[in-house]
């Protein structure tokens, strides 16, 4: 007996595994593409562009999650054979919703008002097909240690803040910043596994292991 694991990607005996594109992933971050890989989810990218301004008035949890559904929308409308995935990631503190860092002093600010202190990371996940609309929001809770201006800086030179929410990455250098986490580990890189898998399930999409 060969004592190399058998990978289930390589099996065809298991329902629903399959190099065939299972969704349409409305985003073009890679590591939403990975989670999905994670659990056997394969996805065609189909990166959409909507405008993400905060409507006046819009809690921050209506926010992200109008943004996912948003995003799911404009996914399938772009290929409208199979379900997409819409997701969006938002970090808020005092109420406040941090996105991208726009520029250096962006970041610095952004990661000023973070350092010491606990903030929620809220990632609504939405998915639209021809029959049913659905989505679900996973909240966590992150404490960041006390940074120095110099910590800062030296971090933003590293080029990671720029594209993160909040001006930090939880799989990246950032982690060392990172006191406590409570909450959904895959919900703060950018996809919930729980809930997007439960989501998936209700759409018919295998995830890997048996609803």
């Amino acid at each position: 007996m060969s004592d190399t694991p058998l990978n289930p990607l390589d099996s065809p005996s298991l329902p629903g595994v399959s190099d065939t594109p299972q969704i349409t992933l409305a985003s073009a971050s890679p590591r939403r593409r990975e989670l999905l890989q994670q659990i056997q989810v394969c996805c065609e990218v189909l990166p959409v562009d909507i405008d993400e301004s905060a409507l006046a008035g819009e809690a921050p949890e209506q926010h992200v999650q109008r943004l996912a559904q948003q995003k799911a929308a404009a996914g399938f409308a772009l290929q409208p054979l199979r379900p997409a995935l819409g997701s969006d990631t938002i970090v808020v503190i005092d109420n406040e919703v941090l996105g991208k860092p726009a520029d250096r002093q962006h970041a610095i600010e952004m990661l000023s008002k973070l350092s010491g202190r606990s903030h929620q990371v809220m990632t609504a996940v939405a998915l639209h097909s021809a029959d049913k609309q659905g989505g679900l929001l996973s909240t966590s809770e992150v404490c960041l240690c006390e940074l120095s201006a110099a910590q800062i800086e030296a971090y933003w030179q590293t080029g990671e803040p720029l594209d993160k929410a909040g001006g930090y990455a939880v799989q990246g250098l950032a982690a060392q910043f990172i006191v406590t986490i409570s909450g959904s580990y895959s919900g703060i890189m950018g996809l919930p596994l729980y809930e997007t898998a439960k989501l998936l399930r209700q759409h018919g999409v295998y995830t890997g292991v048996p609803g």
